[in-house]
């Protein structure tokens, strides 16, 4: 079976934890897009590990890792991940590869990535990783690929100082990569899990464009990212958190109002943790958006939500969440295309009542408040999508299962 784990926000949800939980029952993990701006975090026994490039699923010893096609790949960075995990005891050899058809970041597309979001009328808020330059040169078919390594006349088109540097990383890389489509035929009847990077709403064609990444974070990119066809495609379960999150600019309707909710934005980042893994940048907070869940369940076929960060709300004795958009004009149930648009709307909120209660040990949904309940039921019957993981803490162990996607 194929399981696709997919960010439903705008990036940010857990997913790595998510995945990290699910990847104990996986033989295979497939990151199928994005590149070092992403960034998962696990925490386990109390040791934490951040992954940018690396799938989440390394931690489990038995489980081997790809990096799929939909990626870009930074080596400095991918190697510098490779060996902050063997300081923190994880082996990783023999149980990492590569597809071949993955393009690589050079030194200049980092440089280039700071110059032209500096330089932009309107910024988006790059991370400066070099991604969104990769994906344009690759969109150009100026890219270079793992597969070009051994490709002399492809290399001459690149400067002397790149070629240098792809020669620094080039055996190892060899020694990782595959063929991914053969690879993945040949593991037809194994438990795969397709990974993610950033969110549905952050995806190149479905996002809130431009302010989105130059990848396909939604589920349809896992085929391309993972070499398979959509029939090929098992449960999609879509992570979102039970309040909302944005880095960098663009628009963001239910984003906390300082004037209006006091210190409730503050408050929220600091419980939860929000703060970039890449970056350090401090998130945009909000309430859930649940007009935006739910274009993104409607985008992606979502069969079934993981919502994380519900033990945020613990002791807030009210919360609130987005169910549409006001305009001077007329009031939106559905998420408009146009930033400008989206930019311009106020939030339609909905109040329920919160829960004083430490739900962090909680490990069935019966041990969860009555409260809790029924704002996760409320979040169900909206998106018109069951709710089948809850997440109450950062550990592995902190998980509600309601049903098991894997078996769904």
């Amino acid at each position: 079976m194929n399981l696709v784990v997919i960010g439903a926000q705008w990036g940010d949800e857990g997913k790595g934890k998510i995945v990290d939980f699910l990847a104990g029952n996986a033989e295979i993990v497939v990151r199928f897009s994005g590149g070092a701006n992403a960034g998962h975090t696990i925490v386990h026994d109390g040791t934490t590990y951040k992954l940018h490039l690396v799938p989440s699923g390394i931690i489990y010893p038995g489980t081997t890792v790809v990096l799929g096609s939909g990626m870009v790949i930074d080596p400095a960075a991918l190697f510098a991940e490779l060996d902050e995990l063997s300081a923190a005891g994880v082996d990783w050899q023999d149980r990492i590869l590569i597809s071949d058809r993955a393009h690589l970041v050079l030194p200049d597309y980092r440089r280039e990535d700071v110059e032209l979001d500096k330089n932009r009328k309107v910024p988006i808020g790059t991370t400066g990783r070099g991604i969104g330059v990769a994906y344009a040169r690759k969109a150009m078919r100026d890219g270079i690929r793992v597969a070009d390594l051994d490709d002399e006349e492809m290399l001459s088109r690149h400067t002397d100082e790149d070629r240098a540097y792809l020669a620094l990383y080039r055996d190892r890389i060899r020694a990782m990569q595959v063929e991914i489509a053969s690879f993945m035929a040949m593991a037809k009847d194994r438990t795969v899990l397709l990974e993610g990077a950033q969110g549905a709403l952050l995806d190149l064609d479905l996002g809130t464009y431009p302010f989105v990444s130059s990848g396909s974070s939604a589920a349809s990119g896992a085929c391309i990212g993972a070499g398979i066809g959509p029939r090929d495609l098992g449960h999609i379960l879509g992570v979102c958190k039970a309040y909302n999150s944005r880095v960098g600019n663009g628009p963001f309707p239910s984003e906390f109002d300082p004037a209006r909710e006091g210190s409730l934005e503050d408050y929220i980042r600091n419980t939860g943790r929000e703060f970039g893994v890449t970056t350090g940048r401090a998130r945009r907070v909000g309430y859930l958006d649940l007009v935006a869940l739910r274009y993104a369940c409607r985008t992606n076929g979502i069969t079934s939500l993981a919502l994380t960060h519900l033990d945020v709300y613990d002791g807030m004795e009210e919360i609130k969440v987005c169910v549409a958009y006001e305009t001077p004009d007329q009031t939106l149930e559905d998420m408009p295309s146009s930033p400008r648009v989206l930019s311009s709307v106020s939030p339609v909120t909905r109040k329920f009542p919160g829960w004083s209660e430490d739900i962090s040990g909680s490990r069935s949904y019966e041990d969860l408040p009555e409260n809790a309940r029924s704002y996760i039921e409320f979040i169900e019957s909206y998106v018109e999508v069951p709710v089948s993981v809850i997440s109450v803490g950062y550990e592995r162990a902190q998980t509600i299962v309601r049903s098991c996607p894997w078996t769904e």
